[in-house]
């Protein structure tokens, strides 16, 4: 077998390994530890005038306490789409 062709076959595959390790690495940051964390909603599907956006998009994180979690909207207006995204949800809260 050709040396070049390893070569890029191995790289494809640390290329891939890689992007495994980095989505493993954001689904972890998402785990509940009993401190409010916003990795928990940011990737919440909103209806947001039309599009669904992930609600990081179109909102900032706080966490004042350990158990609280403050979402800003940027636009107030999508205050509302953001409630119906969250009870719609599975994440719990």
């Amino acid at each position: 077998m050709d040396e070049s062709i390893i070569e890029l076959t191995l790289l494809d595959a640390k290329d891939r390994m890689q992007k495994v390790i980095a989505h493993t690495h954001s689904e972890f940051g998402a785990f509940r530890t009993g401190r409010a964390s916003s990795s928990i909603v940011e990737r919440l599907p909103v209806e947001y005038y039309g599009t669904e956006v992930p609600l990081l998009q179109i909102a900032g994180f706080s966490v004042p306490e350990a158990r609280v979690l403050v979402i800003t909207p940027y636009d107030k207006g999508a205050l509302g789409a953001i409630e119906k995204a969250i009870q719609a949800s599975d994440v719990g809260i």
